[in-house]
């Protein structure tokens, strides 16, 4: 029997406040069309930029949630991994993946390590070191620039060249994914501009779509970004039109929260903005790099 709308298994984690990972994905994907069906990783009274938050790790609940969802012949038209609450969680990813296989399925992993040049307080060299099995079982990654560096054991730079950027990505392409998506590099080195750089390894294309630069940092916009690039996907945009449409989300998401009083580690206000995933995409900015 076909499903009326198509379904996703999204392993992230909980946080009860600040606007990331599950908290993002949902309604960005429902919005879309998607029914989404969470795998959490780790519960978290909070995301972890707010100091002191209470954290549950879900490890050993997760083979038990996927041995009911075998049972019940739950199937997938995607599955979406993020933010890992323990290295061993990659192997029940892993699991995931190979157990509910299927025909045109869609595989995207967000290899969730840090920003900035520096890891973020939860994760471990063990959950690098595992994150490289795990790329290579999927479909599309989407790092940014940090996770880029860390998955390739190199350091991080301030700034990067088109020529090494793209040598990075094809030193990624080497793990396995078909689709690599690079997000948060600097435009020019006083970074007043950043830029997403995609590679598709089947046409051995690279494509580019800029953004201005803002002088504000919310938590969530990386979720929200990978979000809309597996929705999209899985809409059957082409690459390029998903990587426009997710940095222009991405974008106006910030540009619509800066202007606020605000206390940015809430996220970006994702309920203002969710409308603009309805239009079509207009004035398509990405080019061939």
């Amino acid at each position: 029997m076909k499903k009326p709308v198509p379904r996703i298994a999204a392993v992230h984690d909980l946080s009860g406040f600040g606007r990331a990972s599950l908290t993002v994905v949902i309604p960005i994907l429902s919005r879309m069309g998607i029914q989404v069906c969470p795998l959490p990783t780790a519960v978290l009274s909070t995301h972890s930029k707010y100091k002191g938050f209470h954290f549950t790790d879900m490890t050993g609940h997760l083979n038990p949630i996927l041995d009911h969802w075998k049972a019940l012949n739950v199937d997938f038209d995607g599955i979406y991994s993020g933010f890992l609450g323990s290295h061993e969680q990659i192997e029940m990813v892993k699991r995931l993946i190979r157990d509910f296989r299927k025909d045109d399925q869609l595989v995207v992993v967000d290899p969730v390590l840090g920003d900035d040049g520096i890891k973020y307080t939860t994760m471990t060299d063990d959950m690098v070191r595992e994150m490289r099995t795990l790329i290579g079982h999927a479909d599309v990654i989407t790092p940014n620039l940090t996770e880029a560096a860390l998955l390739l054991d190199k350091d991080f730079p301030g700034f990067i060249s088109d020529d090494d950027i793209r040598a990075w990505i094809k030193e990624l392409a080497e793990f396995g994914p078909s689709i690599i998506i690079v997000t948060s590099v600097p435009e020019q080195p006083e970074a007043r501009r950043t830029k997403v750089i995609a590679y598709n390894v089947k046409d051995d294309r690279f494509w580019k779509v800029s953004c201005n630069y803002l002088p504000a940092n919310y938590p969530g916009t990386g979720d929200a970004f990978a979000s809309v690039i597996t929705g999209s996907l899985l809409q059957g945009d082409s690459l390029p039109i998903a990587l426009d449409r997710a940095v222009h989300f991405t974008s106006y998401g910030v540009r619509a929260t800066f202007g606020y009083d605000y206390d940015a580690n809430e996220g970006i206000v994702l309920e203002r903005i969710l409308n603009h995933l309805d239009a079509p995409v207009q004035n398509s900015s990405y080019e061939l790099l």
